[in-house]
């Protein structure tokens, strides 16, 4: 008796709350065919709302999943993949739902994953059957959408006669589809003479017209989308940069998760407005909401927050590539390089040895060695481990210049100065056009007094690069302390000035040739200018040239 008692109040329970259910359902109805008519966001909302109230009470009813998911989608609170979610729902509820396949293909559709949407229209197909129509007449317009975006097969076109035609056939088990599916059709046929037609122009390179064409197609159809992505693709081919992706944001206005679109303006912000970083980032960020390989996209991240100088998240994107594919060795180069950004150079280093383990291509390894160098001799001051490290990357590219200089530049920091000589002149043999080998072997040559040879490899360098202020100061050096020829050296010296108006040293040094050809006022104001200028630079002894300026005047 008294399991009976129990027993009672729980089914009395169950039904009241299916009787709930069934009510939130009916209400949830009229306010959405309310919607439909008036277009009023307070009946959207109100079906909303319903509808989540019949999913409360009772969550079995399969129809709540795919109309909730259609009106919040449309409310722009969910976003593609939640709705394909809730439908695949109401799929699992009741397998043999047409509706429930029909609106879970019509997401996917909208994501762009036809071949899943394919397979559920036909899923509707198959448990509709006679009552199939709206399945078969929505299958036919995907696959006309497909043929319009020039990528239908000509079995595509069989099959898209084949469904219209059957599903047309049907209307009269569904009558009330047959204005609202002849409406949809006749705006892809319209959709369908627009594109071809534009395709036409394109093809015989008639790009104004094109253009023209396709804004009318705007406004006249409402598939403004596929036109705005035609008119940024025609745009790119007219180097019309920005124009093309103000198309393309257009696109994005109404399906902001636009695979395609996304990846087009991402590219152009990437490669024509470097500076742009915010809204690039925007476009990968919202690509990891619906793509699988999403490892790609966490490595153009990285260099993007890189770009703005974020270090943490630059690290914390490269990282989530390096996780995906932790054999890749451009992973593991970037993750190195964001690592030593941030001066974490122990994991800097693991990571690039990987990627120079991995060695992808010896060009490529060549240049990781040279950065892993640096941070072993600039770093670590592990000079063996950056000699050891140069030279192998030179083994890989033998026709790397930037690696003799930097082994140059090692061996001249221990003093090593006949290893530098070697390591410049191979970077000279590498490449005698680039004026920087023969301006550090100048510097390495004259610190053995090889005066002469430190001359000829000055000189080559000016000859090469004349806009070079350095060098300029450098070869004037070498004529008034290496040559004594005071006259020759201050003529270096003032083109050096000319160059770079803020050079304290080579000021400093065009007042020593002027002492020295005793014009003495001359002197005076350049190692006055020396004194004003080191007080920022603090590249001088300024009590050096304080004492020279005095000595000047001196009886």
């Amino acid at each position: 008796m008294s399991e009976q008692i129990l027993i009672q109040p729980a089914q009395s329970n169950n039904s009241e709350k299916t009787q709930k259910a069934r009510q939130s359902l009916e209400q949830a109805r009229i306010c959405h065919e309310k919607y439909l008519i008036r277009k009023d966001n307070n009946d959207l909302q109100a079906a909303i709302d319903n509808y989540i109230d019949a999913v409360k009470y009772d969550p079995t009813i399969p129809e709540t999943y795919y109309r909730l998911a259609t009106l919040m989608w449309e409310q722009g609170q969910i976003s593609i993949n939640a709705a394909i979610d809730q439908c695949k729902t109401a799929v699992s509820l009741a397998p043999d739902n047409m509706n429930a396949h029909l609106y879970t293909g019509f997401f996917m559709q909208m994501a762009e994953n036809y071949p899943e949407a394919v397979e559920e229209f036909k899923s509707a197909i198959k448990t509709g059957k006679l009552k199939s129509a709206r399945p078969r007449l929505v299958l036919s317009q995907s696959i006309l959408q497909k043929i319009n975006a020039n990528q239908g097969t000509p079995s595509d076109y069989l099959n898209f006669v084949y469904y219209f035609l059957s599903g047309s056939l049907m209307l009269a088990w569904d009558r009330p589809c047959i204005k609202m599916f002849y409406k949809k059709m006749t705006e892809d046929f319209s959709v369908f003479t627009y594109n071809t037609v534009g395709n036409f122009l394109e093809k015989f390179q008639l790009y104004d017209k094109a253009e023209k064409l396709y804004k009318h197609a705007i406004t006249e159809t409402n598939h403004a989308r596929l036109f705005y992505d035609k008119m940024g693709d025609l745009a790119l081919k007219n180097n019309e940069i920005d124009l093309c992706a103000d198309c393309y944001r257009k696109v994005l206005e109404t399906n902001p998760l636009n695979r395609d679109v996304l990846v087009k303006l991402a590219t152009i912000l990437q490669t024509y407005y470097p500076e742009n970083t915010k809204e690039t980032i925007e476009c990968y960020e919202k690509l990891l909401e619906f793509e699988t390989d999403i490892a790609p996209i966490y490595y153009e991240l990285g260099h993007l927050y890189l770009r703005q100088e974020d270090k943490i998240n630059s690290i914390s994107a490269f990282k989530l590539a390096y996780e995906r594919d932790t054999e890749n060795p451009y992973y593991n180069n970037s993750l190195a390089y964001a690592y030593s950004r941030a001066e974490l150079y122990d994991d800097a280093i693991e990571h690039y040895q990987k990627a120079i383990a991995l060695n992808p291509d010896n060009e490529w390894t060549s240049i990781v060695c040279q950065a892993l160098g640096a941070i072993y001799a600039e770093a670590k001051g592990n000079i063996e481990a950056a000699v050891a490290t140069y030279q192998a990357g030179i083994i890989l590219n033998p026709e790397n210049y930037d690696l003799y200089i930097a082994l140059g530049d090692v061996y001249m920091a221990e003093y090593d100065i006949d290893k530098a000589i070697k390591a410049y002149c191979d970077a000279i043999l590498a490449n005698p056009e680039d004026y920087r080998g023969y301006s550090k072997a100048g510097i390495a040559l004259y610190e053995k007094d090889y005066v002469e040879e430190a001359l000829v490899a000055y000189h080559k360098a000016i000859e090469l690069n004349p806009e070079n202020a350095f060098a300029q100061n450098n070869l004037g050096i070498l004529y008034l302390d290496g040559l004594l020829d005071a006259e020759e050296a201050l003529e270096y010296f003032e083109e050096a000035i000319n160059l770079k108006s803020d050079y304290t040293l080579a000021y400093f040094n065009a007042g020593r040739a002027s002492q020295e050809m005793g014009f003495i006022n001359d002197a005076a104001h350049y190692y006055q200018m020396a004194i004003d200028l080191n007080k920022q630079t603090q590249e001088l002894d300024e009590d050096d040239i304080t004492t020279r300026l005095r000595k000047l005047f001196e009886v």
